[in-house]
């Protein structure tokens, strides 16, 4: 459904009086108004049409309102359907609740007030309207999703179909003693997964020049070669370079036991692939929730706040059941937050441009100027030059609203802010990029904590947080091929804590630009020194 399409209103009522003076007043709605006579007529209606709202009355000559309502509701395509009752008679409390047991969502009295009338009405209508257009843009949200899935699905096929072509000239060959671990034989193999030469290794312990980190005790290791003369599974290995390389071994003792031969493959990238491919399928997931959240309860919300609204600002109210509704009306709106922010992750831009990250960090401080000062926080800003990102502001906007937002949360009682840009290699793939540190010495992040930081719905704000910030924020990096990692330390002054976000660049170009009263001074150690004296 279209934001401009026309929504259907049946009105049903055995006098065509009332239901002309109805249409008299509900047509600057701007509304399909459509008329019944009698509980048949309305039910032909409903069964061909889709209606928004039923304004009926109670009392019909063939079948009064109640017993209409109770058929509507039993069907399941008008389960949700909005019905009003109107009626003339004074209606007890007990008419009332078996209204209400019947389905409907309100009672008119006769005389109507028009403006009450178009009032309620257009409220459901209203929901209607965008109930629909959320059902259209889940089903939109869920095809993306499964089309995602699917090239990723092909593209780790794709993989798996190369891994297996690759031939074992690629694979470490070695053999060493089984006495003392000294290395007998080094192939090209072993050279470019470790680094090492031949001649760098020969004669020297195998375990001390790998300083192999053992999933399995090397005793046990030992004690199934000498009883099967084989052993094969993953060990967590340490290159020439310090890079920790995952690989899958096989061991094979000789005829006399005096040698053992390993062949090994290196698997970290495939490990890494089939992490990405989890974490893919748990957005996917998320995904799905995410439209069930927005169908269920983001669209009553909108018509719950807007009633809300209208109650707070009705002049009847006392000033205690006025701040009553406002405080309803604030935590509704936090529960609307939630959910836009839950799927604001998962919404298409059509077209990336080139960013200049500290003129975007400007923008986010100059939203967190109030809160700084209110909470008598100094701001420390050293911007160095730094290649462009290509992205979507809208997106790292988020990312870094969220870190800067819970570093100002972190120092109620003041602090040290300090933010910080510059030129970055990242270790992991020696790409160029853009490295940004927002850190705080606020209260820090216990250990306990630290594992499940950028998990989702995980939050040290106990009730005030939603634990989607920091969950967001990673998935949009990882979007990006970036990565953000913390650290959280205390000592005798204090504690910091300092978020690290690194995105590749686009292309060779310098930003140059200062900006603002930024220093473009490099500190030896990158950005700790900002936060000064509080940090070690």
């Amino acid at each position: 459904m279209n934001a401009d399409e026309k929504v259907n209103i049946l009105m049903v009522d055995d006098q065509p009086a009332k239901l002309l003076s109805y249409e008299v007043i509900l047509k600057d709605l701007d509304e399909n108004l459509i008329k019944a006579t009698s509980a048949s007529e309305a039910l032909n209606v409903l069964l061909k049409t889709d209606v928004a709202v039923v304004l009926m009355d109670v009392s019909m000559p063939d079948v009064d309102g109640f017993e209409l309502a109770d058929v509507i509701r039993q069907h399941p395509r008008f389960q949700k359907t909005a019905i009003i009752f109107i009626s003339g008679v004074h209606l007890t409390d007990s008419d009332r609740i078996q209204g209400y047991r019947s389905g409907a969502v309100d009672y008119i009295s006769v005389p109507v007030v028009p403006e009450v009338l178009r009032a309620k009405i257009g409220v459901f209508v209203d929901l209607h309207r965008k109930t629909r257009m959320l059902e259209a843009l889940n089903k939109n949200l869920e095809r993306v999703i499964a089309e995602r899935t699917e090239e990723l699905q092909r593209r780790e096929a794709l993989y798996r179909m190369r891994a297996e072509l690759l031939d074992l000239a690629s694979d470490a060959i070695m053999v060493r003693s089984f006495d003392d671990a000294s290395i007998q034989y080094w192939n090209e193999g072993a050279e470019k997964i470790y680094g090492w030469k031949r001649e760098e290794v020969m004669g020297r312990n195998l375990h001390v020049l790998l300083r192999t980190v053992f999933p399995v005790p090397p005793a046990e290791i030992e004690a199934t070669l000498r009883e099967r003369r084989s052993w094969q599974g993953n060990l967590v290995h340490i290159a020439k370079d310090g890079t920790e390389l995952t690989v899958s071994c096989h061991k094979t003792m000789s005829e006399d036991g005096k040698l053992i031969l390993e062949v090994v493959r290196d698997i970290t990238a495939q490990l890494q692939a089939e992490e990405a491919l989890r974490e893919s399928e748990k957005l996917a997931a998320m995904g799905r929730v995410a439209g069930i959240i927005a169908h269920e309860i983001n669209n009553p919300l909108a018509a719950i706040t807007n009633i809300f609204y209208l109650l707070r600002n009705h002049p009847s109210l006392d000033e205690d059941a006025r701040r009553c509704a406002e405080m309803a009306e604030q935590e509704l709106q936090r529960v609307s937050h939630i959910t836009r922010q839950t799927l604001s992750f998962y919404r298409e831009t059509k077209q990336p441009i080139s960013v200049v990250v500290p003129e975007l960090l400007e923008d986010v401080l100059g939203l967190q100027e109030r809160a700084l000062r209110v909470n008598h926080i100094e701001l420390r800003k050293k911007y160095l030059t730094a290649p462009l990102v290509r992205g979507f502001p809208v997106e790292l906007r988020q990312v870094f609203m969220n870190l800067i937002s819970n570093a100002v949360q972190a120092m109620p009682r003041g602090g040290v802010l300090g933010v910080s840009v510059r030129e970055a290699t990242d270790f992991t793939s020696d790409r160029r990029g853009v490295m940004v540190s927002i850190g705080d010495t606020g209260v820090g992040i216990r250990p306990e904590d630290a594992r499940n930081l950028f998990q989702p719905f995980f939050s040290t704000k106990a009730a005030k947080g939603t634990g989607l910030g920091l969950w967001i924020s990673k998935g949009i990096v990882q979007k990006y091929e970036g990565r953000i990692t913390f650290r959280s330390w205390r000592n005798v002054k204090g504690c910091t804590t300092c978020f690290r976000v690194f995105l590749p660049s686009s292309g060779s170009g310098a930003l140059g630009a200062e900006m603002g009263k930024a220093d473009y001074a490099a500190p030896a150690d990158g950005h700790e020194s900002l936060l000064e004296p509080t940090a070690r």
